[in-house]
């Protein structure tokens, strides 16, 4: 049983990341920064080997220097601007060719400061996407090797040549090579991974949002409900009064019954409307049975029996709560054949909620990931799975961990278990208050 989720149901999420605005690969600020950095040291590195006496084609190497001091110098006195991902390739193409150069004029495989040459590669890796990646990853191996083979010789005071042996700069090259590889992919996955837990976490923040808003509007409902009920009673009245009046115009009579028959109705929907906002907003207290009631009425006519083996005590009515259970039991019920089992274990110091269905059970190659975003794929699934975000368990994990439950998830015989455990003192309320006063609303 993997997490995968409804269209309809997942809709709301899916909207806010799509609309969010894409965010700067890097800050042109910090490229520059960093390439400030570079010059430093390699004019820190010029310096001490000119003192030191060793040979190199001083020229060559300073006008380098000087072309990326000229370039950073234009990128800070030019207009702001948004850093492009095309752009943010530029400039560390850039920076590659300089320090690659640089590398060729000084020593080749010889020079120690050569594994600076990894520095662009592994920033892009870092923002960039896996194309550029690898375009520049490609890049770096065939100038580190362009360095390797046509490097010009650095000198002692004495005039000789400081040479390294062959197997040695064989090594150096291919420790450079590695290092290519190696840092640009960890990089790359690790900031893959960030994104996606920012992204889940921005979504599980929209869902809770979600929840949070529909309570409140609840409250407006129950409010409007209230102070809409005068004006609609005078309404009833004076079409009675018209009615009675208009005995003789049977069309006009009609008319007056039919504008009475109307307030009732609008008095009874909002009435019922507003006994639902009240429930809504200010029920922060219900039984253990309620809230699982709650929490699974979405998916009762889903096709599998949903059986609620619950009692317990009086718990906190949290949307976010509720909202993480909700999507526990919507995965139970995409994947079960013809049962969801919502069972419930009171110990004098914690509450469990177990949700158990007969469906395939998780996949065991995933179950050690589940609860993490973007977990599932369309191709990982064998049955049961639609279009979805993979977010439903990261956010029911998420949202359920804050409320300092822990989360644990097996296979059984047959089917998917999830154990939902809290400290009883986190979860148990006997907040049982009277509604207070619904807001006012301005009727003017």
């Amino acid at each position: 049983m993997t997490d995968t989720t409804q269209a309809d149901d997942r809709s709301p999420f899916q909207m806010p990341l799509a609309e969010a605005p894409n965010a700067e690969p890097i800050r042109m600020r910090t490229l520059v920064l960093l390439r400030w950095f570079a010059i430093g040291g390699q004019m820190a590195a010029v310096i001490v080997a000119w003192f030191m006496g060793v040979g190199f084609v001083k020229a060559p190497v300073i006008a380098l220097i000087a072309t990326s001091i000229i370039m950073n110098c234009w990128l800070f006195f030019r207009p702001a601007k948004r850093t492009s991902p095309r752009h943010a390739v530029l400039q560390l193409s850039f920076d590659l060719v300089q320090i690659s150069a640089l590398m060729w004029l000084t020593g080749g495989m010889a020079n120690p400061f050569a594994l600076l040459v990894l520095a662009p590669v592994t920033i892009a890796a870092a923002s960039l996407n896996g194309r550029q990646v690898m375009a520049l990853g490609l890049a770096t191996v065939a100038l580190i090797s362009f360095a390797a083979v046509f490097g010009l010789s650095l000198r002692e005071p004495d005039g000789d040549i400081l040479q390294m042996e062959p197997i040695l700069q064989v090594g150096h090259w291919v420790a450079l090579v590695i290092g290519v590889v190696f840092f640009a992919g960890y990089a790359h996955r690790v900031t893959a991974e960030l994104s996606d837990t920012a992204n889940a976490l921005f979504a599980t923040q929209m869902a809770l949002s979600r929840e949070q808003r529909l309570q409140h509007l609840g409250g407006v409902v129950a409010a409007a409900a209230h102070e809409m009920g005068t004006p609609l009673a005078t309404i009833k009245l004076i079409a009675g009064e018209l009615a009675d009046e208009l005995q003789d115009d049977p069309d006009l009579h009609a008319d007056a019954l039919a504008l009475r028959e109307s307030a009732d109705r609008c008095a009874r929907i909002l009435r019922s409307m507003g006994q639902a906002g009240k429930d809504d907003l200010h029920m922060r207290a219900a039984p253990l049975r309620a809230v699982l009631e709650d929490a699974a009425s979405p998916h009762a006519d889903r096709g599998p029996v949903i059986e609620i083996l619950a009692e317990g005590p009086v718990i906190r009515r949290d949307p976010a709560i509720i909202h993480a259970l909700r999507n526990l039991i919507q995965n139970a019920v995409d994947f079960a054949e013809s049962r969801v089992v919502i069972e419930t274990q009171v110990t004098a110091n914690a509450l469990t909620v177990t949700v158990r269905d007969d469906g395939p059970g998780y996949p065991p190659h995933l179950l050690s990931r589940i609860g993490d975003p973007y977990l599932s794929r369309r191709s990982e699934v064998q049955r049961g799975s639609y279009e979805g975000m993979g977010l439903g368990l990261f956010i029911a994990k998420t949202l359920l961990e804050r409320s300092g439950a822990r989360l644990t998830f097996a296979n059984g015989g047959p089917g998917a278990i999830v154990s939902v455990r809290w400290p009883l003192d986190r979860i148990r309320s006997e907040d049982r208050a009277p509604l207070s006063e619904n807001p006012h609303i301005a009727t003017s």
